[in-house]
């Protein structure tokens, strides 16, 4: 009986539109299709390029490696479990860098709403360390905290935190005026202006600056790995450039970029539940 009624609703939906709309539509699959068999195809034909380069000697693979002698370190170092761990150290500093950037930006740019002196007087500074090239400030933090995972966590706050903050400040105070004025005529406090208008209408700011921080937590964390980590996908850029291994550094960086296109989708999935 559901069936019938979900095909005769169906039935309803397809008829309600015209000619035109389902020809519109159906260009859109059509496009949609297109893009995704193309980024496939051109994505193939780059890998059997470079394959047939190295094995036809048109690059030296020692420097260039291909994509065979990749695939079987993959194996390799994840049959013995070596690549996993470093790959899941990678993965929680750079969690850990994103949510921490997260909740004190927040935490930061509430403050400054809420006191908006105090906002005006620190943005000229946060505009200065947000300038600032980020591998500066590592070494100066390896001599405060040494080396390890916190020095590490450190640096993937240090690269986003400051633009995250500042972002996020300036989108509160741009909020509609008319909104706030509405509340505060009924009486509301500033606390319920910010709760009702302020942040549930920066929701497409914070997701659109997450994507944005989580790339750059991990290029954070990939800049403490090279510098003061023992373990994870930075360190193995560095080891394997240390020791000639140059198909262990091109594996960690495609694992990298992996990790982004994961991480990105996964934000942009949630933007699409979000808006709908």
């Amino acid at each position: 009986m559901k069936t019938r009624k979900n095909n005769h609703n169906a039935a309803i939906q397809s008829s309600a539109f015209t000619v035109g709309q389902r020809n519109f539509l159906r260009r859109q699959k059509l496009q949609k299709l297109y893009i995704f068999w193309s980024r496939i195809l051109v994505f193939t034909a780059f890998l059997a390029l470079w394959q047939i380069s190295a094995d036809q000697g048109w690059i030296d693979s020692f420097y260039f490696s291909s994509p065979i002698a990749i695939l079987r370190l993959f194996w390799h170092d994840v049959a013995d479990r070596s690549l996993l761990s470093h790959i899941g150290i990678t993965l929680l500093e750079s969690g850990v860098s994103f949510l921490l950037i997260i909740a004190l930006s927040v935490l930061i740019a509430t403050f400054f709403w809420f006191y908006p002196s105090l906002g005006k007087m620190c943005e000229p500074f946060l505009i200065v360390l947000n300038s600032l090239p980020k591998s500066a400030l590592a070494p100066l933090i390896i001599v405060w905290l040494g080396t390890g995972p916190r020095t590490i966590i450190l640096c993937g706050i240090s690269v986003g935190i400051f633009g995250c903050i500042l972002n996020l400040y300036q989108s509160f105070a741009q909020t509609d005026p008319e909104r706030l004025k509405l509340i505060e005529t009924l009486g509301g406090t500033k606390l319920q202006a910010f709760t009702k208008v302020v942040f549930p209408g920066n929701i497409p700011t914070f997701i659109s600056l997450s994507k944005v921080n989580i790339g750059l937590a991990l290029v954070g964390v990939i800049i403490g790995e090279f510098l003061a980590g023992r373990k994870g996908l930075g360190y193995l850029i560095i080891y394997g450039s240390q020791v000639f291994k140059l198909d262990m550094v091109i594996l960690s960086i495609v694992i990298l970029c992996m990790i982004a296109m994961g991480i990105y989708g996964l934000l942009n999935m949630l933007e699409k539940k979000i808006s709908y």
